[in-house]
This record gives C-alpha cells, structure tokens and sequence, in this order.
C-alpha cells in the first residue's frame, strides 16, 4: 500500500511540472483576472479626478478647464480637482502627469506650446509623444498680438517702424518659454526684421497683467486672456496669427494680411493621460469632455470666450499632436531658434 501511495504521488507531481499544465495554469489565471480588470474600467471613476494645468492661474488653460468643470463632475459623477502647477515652460506639471499612475486618475491640461513646441527648445524630463496619451482636444484658440493702449501704434507696419526707433527693439511677454506664444513672437520678428525682446511668465494671466499696467508694451496671448482687455480700450489688438480672421474680432487683421503672407501659428489645449492609460478609460474622459460641450451654457461660455469647442476623439487628436510635433521641429531646425 505505502509504495502504492508514492507512485501515485509522484505521478501527479510529475504531471503539475509539466509545461502543458503551467501553461494551462497560467491561462486559467489570465482569464479569472480579465473580468476583474474589466470591472475596473467599467467602474471608472470611482474616486476624484485630478487635472494638472503647468501653468499659473489666469491663463488659457484655467479658463478652458474652468469653464466646464462642474459639468464634467456631474457628468462623470466625481469631483474635478484642478491643480496649478507652473513653472519650467510647464514641464514641471507636465511631468506630474507623465510619471503618474495609468489610471485615468491625474490627467493633464495641455497647451501645445509645452507639448509640441518647447520640448524642440528646452530638454524636458519626459517623451511628448511616448510619455502620455492624447485623450481628447478640447478646443482651438486664437493668438493674438496686443500692445499695451499707450503703445502709439495700431497696425503692424506701425508698430515694425516703432520698433526701428528704439535701439533695443520692443519687448512682448509670453506665457513661457518654448510656449507657441513665445515662438509666434520669435517668428514674427524672423518674417518683419524687428527686434523683438522676449519676456517669459510663468503663465499668460500675469503677462496680461503686466502688459495692461505697461510693465511690457507687447504680449502674444491667445485671445480669450485679452477680449475684456480689448473692449475696454486698455489693450489694442495689433493682428491675429491665424491663418484667417477670428470671428471674435473680424476688425483685427492676421499677419498675412498684414504684409507678410505665409505666417500663420494656430493654438490649442487638450486633455493627457499618463501612458499605458487603458482605452476604455480614455474613451470614457473623451465621451465626458464631448458631452459636456453639447450643453448649450457651456459652449456659450466658450464662444463668447473666443474658444472654440472641439471634444475631439483621442485617435484624431494624437494625429494632430505628432503633425504639429514634426512642424514645430522643422520650424525651430529651419529657423534657427534658441533660447538665450
């Protein structure tokens, strides 16, 4: 009987170490996990959002998350925490999100300026094309250059023979540097042979500040930072930078217009998620941004803003993210631009 046991045992011991049943095992372990894995994504979100703006309150970015952030809890039925994190040409934040869990729990509020166009500028600590997921673009923005009231110039030829007269040229602030904003400048001054000095923020909401209180007589912004400025007189809108005319300010003409035809810098923001994010989660934020946009209150607050609402689905915007990366490259390589 005993050796009648043992072989018995050692049969069976011999057929668990076999590859046949490790690999059946291991199967049998995947597909026990896959419909808890499936819950998790289902169940998302289950707790508070985080976005990350790498920029200072009062810009853009806070504007266009802002504006749909309490329909967007109620859409996803958890609270939106939104979180300024400026500095470095908003790497800082950027790399917040880059580094965070890929779980659709901390997303960033991305400018292309510190997406597509720095990183060919300034070293980032991450990859923009490998380091996050294009989640969904939620708008365009038009940029706009604006001197400061006392400025005496209202058109771009003017303000060229201004800058002729003044032996350091004029200052125009940005939001950062390596920002679409601060090269919008630096192209500008390319295209004109004006001497153009570059003032970096940390963000366009002080920028603004500075150039209506005269600290700086020029800034390149997109335009809902300014369209308050504009109507009260206490900023002129000198040109837009867009390819054509802004419907927010059809007086003002582009730089094309404007004796320099070929000149044309577009902008936009979107929403991140770190990489390895799961697709049915990227898709549930994108399904969220896009149906909050529908509301009739929130893409008024947009338009009247001089934001135009996109909602874009995460495959379209990722194409729009790696074009612009490879134009901003040329540009920066053709150009020759460098950051003093």
């Amino acid at each position: 009987m005993p050796r009648l046991f043992i072989a018995f045992v050692r049969r069976q011991w011999h057929a668990l170490r076999s590859p046949l049943f490790a690999a059946m095992a291991i199967c049998l372990l995947a597909s026990a996990a896959l419909p808890s894995i499936a819950r998790a994504d289902d169940s998302y979100p289950n707790r508070p959002i985080r976005i990350i703006i790498p920029y200072a309150p009062g810009g853009g970015a806070d504007a266009v998350i802002r504006y749909m952030s309490d329909k967007l809890t109620e859409n996803l039925g958890q609270q939106i925490i939104i979180e300024n994190r400026p500095g470095a040409s908003g790497f800082i934040g950027a790399q917040v999100v880059a580094m965070a869990p890929p779980d659709g729990y901390v997303l960033l509020m991305g400018f292309d300026g510190g997406i597509v166009v720095a990183p060919h500028l300034i070293k980032a600590p991450f990859d923009p094309l490998k380091d996050f997921v294009p989640v969904t673009k939620i708008n365009d923005a038009t940029l706009v250059l604006a001197a400061n009231a006392n400025v005496p110039v209202k058109t771009l030829k003017e303000l060229v023979e201004y800058a002729k007269t003044r032996p350091d040229g004029v200052e125009f602030g940005s939001s950062g540097q390596g920002t679409t904003t601060h090269l919008a400048g630096e192209l500008l001054a390319l295209r004109t042979g004006m001497k153009m000095q570059h003032v970096p923020y940390k963000g366009g909401g002080q920028a603004v500040t500075d150039t209506v209180a005269g600290q700086i007589p020029l800034i390149f912004t997109v335009a809902p930072t300014i369209m308050s400025y504009l109507k009260q007189g206490r900023l002129t809108a000198i040109a837009v930078a867009s390819a054509e005319r802004s419907p927010n300010l059809p007086d003002v003409p582009t730089v094309a217009e404007s004796g320099y035809p070929g000149y044309a810098v577009a902008s936009w923001y979107g929403i991140f998620a770190p990489a390895k994010t799961p697709k049915a989660v990227v898709d549930r934020i994108q399904k969220a941004v896009f149906d909050v946009q529908q509301i009739p209150e929130v893409r008024e607050r947009y338009l009247k803003a001089a934001f135009e609402p996109s909602g874009m689905a995460s495959d379209a915007f990722a194409k729009v993210v790696r074009e612009d990366y490879e134009r901003w490259g040329k540009v920066v390589k053709e150009g020759n631009i460098k950051l003093e």
